[in-house]
């Protein structure tokens, strides 16, 4: 399915990396997180069908089938992804975020930025008023990877 462009999306993308296809999305979705070092459940999209990224810029999208929602139990938080999510990256960021809301109390709050805080142990989500919250890196973890996290913590405890 062709999506139609504006001349700025266009421009942004120019030069881009794409991918098609769910396995090929998935893969270079896992490979972005583990380069910005990022716990690889922090993005839980469905059904991807094409993921770019412009290395010059940082520029990054996926899009996705159909609009997603997630909750994450390790945070109580629910989280809405749009059929498109972009940001500009860099090791340890996205900024510039679209496509992702929280839902706080009763209202969904655009999430624009999050970085990587306490040597990787936290994660910050700021929202377009500037105002943010903390969780733990553990909270968006796979199992694969806590089991990694506790063999590595037992290995350094001997």
């Amino acid at each position: 399915m062709a999506t139609l462009l504006t001349a700025q999306q266009q421009e942004e993308r120019s030069g881009a990396e794409v991918v098609h296809g769910a396995e090929e999305c998935f893969r270079h979705s896992i490979e972005l997180l583990e380069e910005l070092g990022f716990p690889m459940g922090v993005l839980p999209l469905k059904d991807l069908e094409e993921c770019g990224r412009v290395r010059e810029t940082g520029f990054v999208w996926m899009r996705q089938k159909a609009p997603y929602e997630h909750y994450f139990v390790g945070t109580g938080t629910r989280v809405s992804y749009a059929t498109e999510a972009m940001a500009y990256v860099e090791k340890g960021k996205m900024k510039r975020m679209s496509g992702i809301k929280s839902k706080q109390i009763f209202i969904w709050v655009p999430i624009t930025e999050r970085s990587l805080e306490s040597g990787g142990e936290k994660i910050y989500f700021k929202t377009p008023m500037g105002i943010g919250k903390t969780f733990p890196a553990t909270a968006f973890m796979t199992d694969e990877e806590k089991e990694k996290l506790v063999e590595t913590e037992k290995v350094e405890e001997q």
